[in-house]
């Protein structure tokens, strides 16, 4: 057993690191199952095997205490599915996991696909677009509001920047999570007015949360909390999923042929886009008592950082890792989604959009083109900032 932790000066929030994260995750990979970030004062896990088994046991990696990196802002969100542990974690997470059964997600099936198509063939008419602003955001921003109930304008045009705000500030307390706080309270006042009845359109998502609160069947408390469930998640990692999806098959054109050649392999190129660009860099976990990461023992009360993205990339689990192919034999076995009962309550939701906007694709498009890369700089999000592609049909 190694009983001494590996201590790097590696900074996974730097521009750098942000821009070009794996070379980072391989270094932290190299030192050890678990490594402290001496900037931090956190444990930093980058291997496959490590990540999920931790994600495994929520008993003692718990979430209840948060999940980011910085302890003043994981005290000031709660209330949450995503910081919670059983047994409110089973409430909170069922209240919002009804929507998303399986049931849930054909009903909407074909209204999804149907906006796919129509999407895809007016990008087709472009000249050029970008697969951030037109492609990215265009699905989760009219998919995901209608569902929830959102008045028609209000609040739409800030869903983005509220999510992104949410997801920076379990970063460190950098410049872009300060950035943020402004946008969290505009967030925390409209979702409060959204918990009023009658603000929700009538029959959605939403409204059935508010229904049930009046009712006494949910604590009024919760509403916000439980709103903002359905929001974050849905948008910010929607958007940079999809875009990568362009980015990852424009610069791959073998394996858009590939693609073209079997549409059957849509579901397993989703996943393969999602194992090599995990839209979630990493949450952190609190250590309830003493543990063990792979052969080194570390002591209760730690905050562990799980990284996502270095898992999905590692040699020791992984086959050329670093290449992408939409035939990948075990790509579904990713962490981009997570893992154990804090796996993602929304990803039904995302693969229902990624698969119709992919269908859509194939049946349509012939080439993908794509311009240079502009990579986003957030401290969770792993995503583009801007790309500029071009459909030929």
């Amino acid at each position: 057993m190694q009983t001494t932790i590996p201590v790097t000066d590696i900074d996974p929030y730097s521009d750098e690191s942000i821009r070009d994260p794996y070379p980072d995750y391989r270094r932290l990979r190299t030192l050890g199952p678990v490594v402290r970030l001496d900037g931090y004062g956190v444990f930093a896990v980058a291997r496959y095997r490590e990540v999920k088994l931790a994600l495994r046991n929520h008993r003692t990696f718990s979430s209840a205490a948060g999940v980011g990196i910085t302890e003043e802002l994981n005290r000031a969100q709660h209330g949450s599915s995503l910081t919670s542990d059983p047994p409110y974690h089973t409430l909170v997470r069922g209240l919002v996991s009804r929507h998303l059964t399986p049931k849930a997600i054909n009903d909407i099936e074909d209204l999804v696909q149907q906006w796919a198509d129509q999407l895809v063939e007016e990008l087709i008419e472009r000249d050029g677009f970008d697969a951030v602003t037109d492609f990215g955001q265009a699905f989760p921003l009219a998919v995901v509001p209608e569902l929830l109930g959102w008045p028609d304008e209000e609040g739409r045009v800030r869903l983005l920047n509220w999510a992104a705000a949410g997801f920076n500030a379990l970063g460190p307390m950098n410049a872009r999570t300060m950035a943020g706080f402004p946008l969290l309270a505009e967030m925390g006042e409209f979702l409060g007015r959204m918990s009023v009845p009658g603000n929700l359109r009538p029959g959605s998502w939403g409204a059935e949360l508010v229904t049930e609160a009046v009712a006494g069947k949910v604590d009024e408390r919760l509403l916000p909390a439980l709103l903002g469930d359905f929001l974050a998640p849905s948008m910010d990692t929607s958007v940079s999923a999809l875009a990568s999806t362009l980015w990852l098959l424009g610069a791959h054109p073998d394996q858009w042929a590939s693609l073209r050649a079997e549409p059957a392999l849509i579901p397993n190129a989703f996943n393969e886009i999602l194992r090599l660009e995990s839209p979630l860099r990493g949450f952190t976990r609190l250590l309830t008592e003493d543990a063990v990461i792979g052969d080194t023992p570390v002591p209760a009360g730690s905050r562990v950082l799980l990284l996502y993205g270095s898992a999905n990339r590692d040699e020791r689990y992984w086959a050329e890792p670093d290449r992408f192919s939409v035939v990948r034999p075990n790509a579904a076995n990713h962490l981009a989604f997570g893992h154990g009962i804090h796996v993602c309550v929304g990803q039904a939701l995302a693969r229902l959009e990624g698969h119709a906007l992919l269908r859509a694709l194939v049946a349509r498009v012939r080439t993908i083109s794509v311009g240079a890369p502009v990579w986003r700089l957030h401290n969770v999000i792993r995503g583009l900032q801007s790309l500029p592609v071009r459909l030929r049909a």
